[in-house]
């Protein structure tokens, strides 16, 4: 019995040329058969509010639903600063709430970052780590996927990166 799996993926850069969304659309395009990817816009996810937490807005619900209908989780995100963008953590705390309605809880995640930096994106990458840890979040640890310098690096080279065979 074959049966599909069903990734959720998106991207933490809400800028409509980021190497982090090229990276995603890439990993959409090199998915295997056995697996489909959905991609989800985190544009209009408005700044989380602890008061609406009970009611959430409506973009907000949408990504509850299909977080917990998803069979794993891929998040593509540049670094701030050494950390995550505001975006994703806004998104990721709004589907942790309310206590007991985290829908984040026991999912598989695998985490890409594209930087035109020499690291890759690998701080906001290891912060994330961190926030899985309290959210019950289960890391896929390897292959990690860090495309460096960015801006220089071409999809023909990130293709190459992400289907390089694993030693």
């Amino acid at each position: 019995m074959n049966k599909t799996l069903n990734i959720l993926a998106f991207s933490g850069s809400l800028r409509k040329g980021s190497y982090n969304k090229m990276l995603l659309r890439t990993a959409v395009d090199l998915a295997p058969e056995e697996a489909t990817i959905e991609v989800f816009d985190l544009e209009e996810i408005p700044p989380f509010n602890q008061d609406f937490e009970q009611s959430p807005p409506g973009r907000v619900k949408d990504f509850k639903a299909k977080i917990k209908a998803a069979d794993a989780i891929l998040i593509v995100t540049p670094e701030y600063n050494y950390s995550v963008p505001g975006v994703l953590k806004n998104a990721i705390d709004w589907c942790s709430r309310p206590v007991g309605d985290n829908s984040w809880e026991g999912k598989p995640v695998a985490i890409m970052s594209a930087s035109t930096g020499m690291l890759g994106g690998a701080r906001a990458q290891y912060h994330l780590r961190q926030i899985f840890v309290t959210l019950d979040m289960r890391p896929i640890n390897k292959p990690e996927v860090m495309v460096n310098f960015a801006a220089r690096n071409s999809t023909k080279r990130v293709t190459l990166l992400m289907t390089r065979p694993r030693n």
